[in-house]
């Protein structure tokens, strides 16, 4: 894009002469309760943090909450926010010369030291190569000099960083409140000396969870397979490990209050972090180990001040599985008195499928509560469940179902996935069968008022996950199990939706992509193809046309069995979880073995012994996860 303003007071007089002229202005002027404006000449090192999606979605995003929060107390650094303009605001932006801009002071990015772009799920990449351009700063990392920001990215996505290496900078691998200040730290000395931007990369190399991908080169065999990463400097490490704290920071308390309403509109509080279940299919539940949790008196503590700070009047308590929180009837009873006290709603997701669940969801239950309650069996049948390692009977399922209904709930959302490993379709026909019992056991407790919500998405074997190894399942074949359960669902009255199956092929694409996709990203992106995650704006045309001038077959990443020793393009990506444990797993699932709570017994995943210094600086109740046994240490 050709830039032609670029004084921040221009951009703010473009913006009052043609706000009226968009959907929801308030997208686009910041201003909000708990922004931070600092004085931009006098600081020194100015970051933007770029959520590459609209601002309703990323306001909410913690990550971005965290990161601002945390470099916002430096006193020699800023952070500012932005978000991608919809497609109205976009387009008067390209024909007005405008660029993308941060919200606290309107400067234009590229007048930015540092753009950290968040990156938690694949469907943003071509939203980023639209970021970039309308801020004018070059897509290829190679095009870039000592006057452009450095562009890093950090996320869950980015644990395989090869589909958007070429367009990154650095990329930031595990959990971030520590190694930004060090990459702040590292950038000032860099920009004090003025170095080259290669000197900065190789600044930045010396820092532990630091991806630079120029430093790497992929090598690949005859049939397309990936042979070695090559380091081209013996200072690129062999393998980069991803970062993580040894004890959970306080929680953000002064969280932006959008000026729009956006898809969260609460406090969010982070619980814990990380998961000891070992569902098989589940990416976060890997790469977010070990479980670290934040006590009660601290969660509320946070929770008092933030209330202070917003005038919220909803909580969300977060993890990615609350029920295993080691003090959370506790925590329920303290958090459920304040919520009384204060006619607070409080929320608490990701609960396991028990009456347990229910009676600690009947504690915090107000008056606002929602009607209803999710439960996420995954999937319907005993085998299924030992194969993705979640041991939940149908027996339990149907009786936290009717605890559910009793204590007041009128609907129940259940969540199933189709396309598992060695999935028939006699395993789908089952989520129609459980699915009836459950409407059944309402409609026996409460009459006709009690109703059924089914959402049925579809697998992805994602990196470094037992699965990994595994080819997803064709449009053919995820259609097929569509239409057998909504065969067997006709006349029930149960809703239900799925994924379209060319929308699970793209998430397969680029989770499971090596370098050369970026091609195809660039490729879709210069075709029109951006917010992919939007079903009306997704395009599947588009992207196999970019697959064909890329001159690769969509095929070889999405249906492909991988051989056991095949070299993954995110092998060279630690999670602290060893690739032998992830395949031991992954044999485990194709004869139907179950795995008990890591914090029950420790199957040796790699994690401890990979952190056992952190653990050494932080013992006790801050990690939950027990010793690993003498014979299973690597």
């Amino acid at each position: 894009m050709k830039i032609s303003v670029t004084d921040p007071a221009m951009i703010e007089a473009w913006l009052e002469r043609n706000l009226m002229r968009v959907q929801k202005p308030g997208r686009y002027v910041g201003g909000e309760l708990n922004q931070i404006v600092k004085d931009w000449d006098s600081i020194p090192i100015k970051v933007a943090l770029a959520f590459p999606d609209i601002y309703e979605i990323g306001v909410p995003n913690l990550a971005l909450t965290i990161l601002y929060e945390t470099i916002n107390q430096r006193p020699n650094a800023l952070a500012e926010r932005v978000y991608l303009p919809w497609v109205d605001m976009e387009a008067l932006m390209r024909d007005a010369g405008i660029p993308l801009y941060g919200l606290e002071t309107k400067h234009p990015l590229n007048q930015f030291d540092i753009l950290g772009i968040t990156l938690p799920y694949e469907t943003l990449y071509t939203n980023v190569l639209n970021l970039l351009d309308l801020a004018g700063i070059p897509l290829f990392s190679t095009e870039r000099n000592e006057q452009h920001p450095l562009i890093i990215a950090g996320g869950h996505a980015t644990f395989n960083p090869e589909p958007m290496s070429p367009f990154i900078d650095a990329f930031v691998i595990g959990e971030g409140e520590d190694i930004i200040h060090e990459i702040l730290d590292t950038y000032r000395e860099w920009k004090s000396r003025s170095g080259s931007r290669d000197d900065l990369l190789y600044a930045l190399l010396k820092i532990p969870g630091v991806y630079i991908p120029r430093f790497y080169r992929p090598h690949y065999h005859t049939d397309g397979t990936l042979r070695l990463m090559e380091r081209l400097t013996e200072a690129a490490p062999p393998v980069i490990h991803k970062r993580i704290l040894g004890r959970l920071p306080p929680p953000p308390t002064r969280p932006i209050v959008p000026s729009i309403d956006v898809v969260h509109n609460r406090i969010a509080i982070e619980i814990m972090r990380g998961c000891t279940r070992g569902c098989r299919f589940c990416h976060a539940g890997m790469v977010t180990r070990p479980v670290r949790e934040r006590s009660v008196d601290e969660i509320l503590t946070a929770i008092q001040i933030a209330l202070k700070n917003t005038g919220y009047e909803e909580v969300a308590l977060l993890s990615l599985s609350s029920s295993d929180y080691s003090q959370i009837t506790h925590l329920v009873e303290r958090v459920s008195q304040e919520a009384t006290r204060q006619h607070l709603v409080v929320s608490l997701p990701s609960l396991r499928i028990e009456t347990v669940s229910v009676e600690l969801m009947e504690r915090l239950k107000g008056k606002r509560q929602s009607s209803s309650f999710t439960l996420a069996p995954e999937a319907a049948t005993d085998r299924m469940r030992a194969v993705i390692n979640k041991p939940i009977e149908t027996g339990q399922l149907l009786e936290t179902a009717r605890t559910i209904f009793q204590h007041g709930w009128s609907k129940i959302k259940l969540y199933f996935m189709i396309g598992h490993p060695t999935e028939t379709l006699e395993d789908v026909k089952a989520i129609a069968e459980v699915s009836r019992q459950v409407l059944a056991e309402g409609r026996r407790i409460i009459g006709h008022r009690a109703s059924l919500h089914l959402g049925v998405s579809t697998f992805v074997p994602k990196p470094h996950t037992p699965f990994q190894w595994l080819p997803c399942d064709t449009p053919e074949q995820i259609k097929t199990k569509q239409h057998t359960l909504l065969d067997a669902l006709k006349g029930t009255g149960i809703k239900i939706n799925w994924t379209d199956p060319r929308e699970t092929l793209l998430e397969a694409w680029l989770s499971r992509g090596d370098r050369r996709l970026a091609e195809v990203i660039y490729n879709a992106w210069r075709l029109g193809a951006k917010f992919d995650a939007w079903h009306d704006h997704f395009d599947y045309e588009k992207w196999m046309t970019a697959f064909q001038m890329a001159n690769l077959d969509p095929a070889f990443y999405t249906h492909r069995q991988r051989s056991l020793d095949e070299v993954f393009p995110w092998d060279h990506i630690s999670p602290g979880v060893r690739k032998a444990y992830l395949q031991q797993e992954y044999l485990n699932s194709l004869q139907g073995v179950l795995r008990l709570d890591c914090r029950r017994q420790c199957y040796a995943c790699g994690i401890l012994p990979t952190y056992k210094e952190l653990r050494r600086k932080y013992p006790g109740q801050h990690w939950k996860c027990p010793e690993v046994p003498v014979h299973a240490r690597v």
